[in-house]
C-alpha cells in the first residue's frame, strides 16, 4: 500500500500555478492554430472567387452604392475570344428595318441617322450584287467555297454542298465522290482529248455523278431529266473500258462485241450511234448499229467484219441472235437507254433474252461485302431513263448487282431551262392558232407534235409560206433518216412529228416545241418538250389545250406549278384539274326535301 504524499503550502501553490500556466499556454496555442486555419480558409475562398467570378475582391462600397446595380461591363470580365466578325464590327440597331424609333431621343435626329444608315446599306448591296445564276455566298466563306479548293482539300461538308448545288443524290453503298471537272474524271488522256474536241467544256450533273461509278464498273441506274447529257454519261466510261481491252482481231471477232447499247426506237439508236462515233473515231473503236427497217443481210455483213460497240433495237437484236448473225460471248458491258420506254413498248421479253444470251460467268456476286476476283471480268450494266416505273425496277432487281441509283434534279420532270406556255383554245381554232405561232417564230427551228399520222398530213396540206416536213410511222427507215437530216441541216425549219421524235432526237439550236395535240399522258409530254432546252440552252414549249384533254389536266397543272410556269385560268378553274384521275372528290350530302 502506497504511503500518502504530504506537501507543504508553498508546494501546493507552486503546483496550482504550474497547471494554470499549462492551460493558458494550451489555450493560446489553440487560438493561434484556429487563427491560421481561418486565414487559410479566407485565402481559399478568395482563390475560388477569382476562378469562378473572374474579378478581384472589390473595395468596400459606400452606403449609397451598396444596393446599386452596375450595368456597365468591365473589360476584364469579357471572356470572348473575338474571333467572330460580329464582335469586331457590332451592328447598329435600327428598329423595324428603319421604321421604328427610340424613346427619349429626338425623333428628327433619329430620322437623319437612319436615312444615312440605310442609304449606305443600299449602296453596299449594289456594289456586291451578283448575277442571278451565282449562289449567294458569305464574303467570309467565299474563300473557303468548294469551287476555290483543290481536290485534296475537299471535306465531307464541301462534297455535301456540291451535291446540293447540282441536285445530285445517290442511293447505294460505297459511293465515290462526283467529279467537278474533266481533269478530275480519271479518264484516259486520249479520251480527255476527244472530250475537248467535242466541245464539252464542263460535265453535266448526271455526268458528274455517274462517270466515277462507271470507271469502277459499278452497276448504275441513272434517273435524270431529258436533255441532261445521259448519252455521254454512259459512253465515256464504256469507251474508257474498251480502250483497256485487246483490239479486235481475227481470233476474237467471232466472239461478238465488247459492249451492247439498246434503245427503244431506230431514231434514238441512230442518235446514240452519231454520238458514239463522234468519240470513237479518234480511239480506233468501231461502232455498228442494227435496227429494223434496213436489210438484215447488210447489217450481218458489217457484224462479221467485227465491232467493239453494237447499238441495237431489241427486236432486231433478237432476230440477229436467232439467225446466229451475232453472239455475245465476250459482251461484258450493257447499256439500256430509255429503259422505261422499252418496257412500255413491250420489249421486256426481248431485253431479258438478250441479257440471258450473255455469259453467266461474268455476273457479279450478290453479296455486297464479297470481294471481286481480279482475274475475272464482271458485267457492268447501265440503265438510264427519265422516269422509273415498277417494271424497270423489277428488271433492275433481277439483272443488276448492288446498283447505285443516281438521281439528278427531279425524276420525270422537265428541265428548268424550258419555259412552258399553255393556251386554252377551241378545237376549231387550233390550226389558226398554230399558224399565228409559226408566223411569230418566222425562220426559227420548231417541232410540232401531233398524236396521229392523219393530223400530221392535215397540217402538211396547210404548209403554204412554211418550210415544213413530216415524220411519222408511215414513212420508211430511209425516209425518216432523210427527213431528220434535212431538218438538222435547216432545209426545213418546221417538223410535224408524232411521238417517234419524242425521245432521243437531238436537234441543235431547237428553240421551240409546239404541242398541237396534247400528249396522252404527262410522261410523253415531258419527253416531247425535252427536245428543246438541251445542252444548257433555253427553250420554249407551247401547248394548245382543249376540253378533250381533261384526262391530263391535273398532272399538267401540277407540273406547271412545280416549274413556276403560268397556269391559264381555264385550266386552274376546271374541275378535272383539282382531283387526281381515278380519285373521287368528297361531295356534300344530298339534301332531303321530303
Amino acid at each position: 500500500m502506497d504511503k500518502p504524499v504530504f506537501r507543504t503550502k508553498s508546494q501546493r501553490q507552486y503546483l496550482d500555478k504550474r497547471s494554470l500556466d499549462v492551460g493558458v499556454r494550451k489555450k493560446a496555442r489553440l487560438d493561434e492554430e484556429e487563427e491560421k486555419l481561418q486565414v487559410e480558409r479566407e485565402k481559399e475562398l478568395e482563390l475560388i472567387r477569382k476562378q469562378y467570378m473572374g474579378f478581384e475582391k472589390k473595395t468596400k462600397k459606400k452606403a449609397s452604392e451598396k444596393f446599386r446595380f452596375c450595368f456597365d461591363w468591365d473589360k476584364s470580365d469579357d471572356t470572348s475570344t473575338d474571333t467572330n466578325s460580329l464582335y469586331q464590327n457590332p451592328h447598329v440597331a435600327c428598329l423595324l428595318f428603319g421604321r421604328g424609333s427610340w424613346a427619349g431621343i429626338d425623333i428628327h435626329e433619329q430620322k437623319k441617322k437612319k436615312k444615312h444608315h440605310w442609304s449606305e446599306k443600299v449602296l453596299e448591296k449594289n456594289r456586291t450584287t451578283r448575277t442571278a445564276n451565282t449562289p449567294e455566298i458569305d464574303i467570309h466563306e467565299q474563300k473557303h467555297h468548294w469551287s476555290k479548293k483543290v481536290l485534296e482539300d475537299m471535306t465531307p461538308r464541301d462534297w455535301r454542298i456540291f451535291k446540293e448545288d447540282f441536285n445530285i443524290s445517290y442511293k447505294g453503298s460505297r459511293i465515290p465522290n462526283p467529279i467537278r471537272n474533266w481533269n478530275e474524271s480519271n479518264l484516259s488522256r486520249e479520251l480527255l482529248k476527244v472530250v475537248d474536241r467535242a466541245g464539252y467544256k464542263t460535265p453535266t450533273p448526271i455526268q458528274m455523278a455517274s462517270i466515277p461509278l462507271g470507271l469502277q464498273q459499278r452497276d448504275v441506274i441513272g434517273v435524270a431529266e431529258t436533255g441532261s447529257g445521259k448519252t455521254a454519261a454512259f459512253l465515256l466510261p464504256l469507251l474508257n473500258y474498251i480502250t483497256r481491252l485487246p483490239p479486235m482481231t481475227q481470233d476474237n471477232i467471232e466472239e461478238g462485241p465488247y459492249a451492247v447499247v439498246m434503245a427503244p426506237t431506230r431514231e434514238l439508236a441512230h442518235q446514240i450511234e452519231h454520238e458514239t462515233v463522234k468519240f470513237a473515231r479518234y480511239l480506233g473503236v468501231k461502232v455498228v448499229s442494227i435496227v429494223g427497217g434496213k436489210s438484215i443481210d447488210e447489217q450481218s455483213f458489217k457484224i462479221r467484219q467485227g465491232c467493239e460497240v453494237m447499238i441495237a433495237t431489241p427486236g432486231r437484236l433478237i432476230d440477229c441472235l436467232e439467225r446466229q448473225y451475232v453472239v455475245l460471248n465476250q459482251c461484258n458491258y450493257v447499256v439500256l437507254d430509255e429503259a422505261d420506254r422499252m418496257i412500255d413498248m413491250g420489249f421486256e421479253p426481248q431485253i431479258v433474252r438478250v441479257l440471258d444470251a450473255m455469259p453467266s460467268t461474268n455476273f457479279k456476286p450478290g453479296n455486297e461485302d464479297e470481294e471481286l476476283d481480279e482475274k475475272k471480268i464482271y458485267r457492268t450494266t447501265y440503265m438510264f431513263s427519265a422516269t422509273m416505273p415498277p417494271a424497270v425496277e423489277r428488271l433492275a432487281r433481277k439483272y443488276l448487282r448492288n446498283p447505285v441509283v443516281v438521281t439528278t434534279s427531279t425524276a420525270g420532270k422537265a428541265t428548268h431551262l424550258i419555259s412552258q406556255r399553255v393556251m386554252f383554245v377551241k378545237e376549231s381554232r387550233k390550226m389558226a392558232k398554230l399558224q399565228e405561232l409559226l408566223d411569230e417564230l418566222r425562220d426559227q427551228a420548231v417541232i410540232v407534235f401531233v398524236n396521229t399520222r392523219k393530223t400530221a398530213d392535215f397540217i402538211s396540206d396547210h404548209k403554204a409560206n412554211y418550210h415544213l416536213t413530216t415524220l411519222h410511222g408511215g414513212k420508211s427507215e430511209d425516209q425518216r433518216g432523210s427527213v431528220l437530216e434535212d431538218f438538222r441541216n435547216k432545209r426545213y425549219n418546221v417538223l410535224v412529228a408524232t411521238d417517234l421524235a419524242g425521245r432521243g432526237i437531238d436537234i441543235p439550236d431547237l428553240a421551240h416545241v409546239i404541242n398541237y395535240d396534247m400528249a396522252p399522258d404527262i410522261e410523253t409530254y415531258t419527253h416531247r418538250i425535252g427536245r428543246t432546252g438541251r445542252a444548257g440552252k433555253k427553250g420554249t414549249a407551247t401547248t394548245l389545250l382543249t376540253l378533250q384533254d381533261s384526262h391530263v389536266f391535273y398532272d399538267l397543272k401540277q407540273m406547271l406549278i412545280q416549274s413556276k410556269s403560268p397556269v391559264p385560268p381555264e385550266l386552274s378553274r376546271h374541275e378535272a384539274s383539282k382531283y387526281k384521275p381515278g380519285s373521287v372528290p368528297d361531295r356534300p350530302p344530298r339534301r332531303n326535301n321530303m
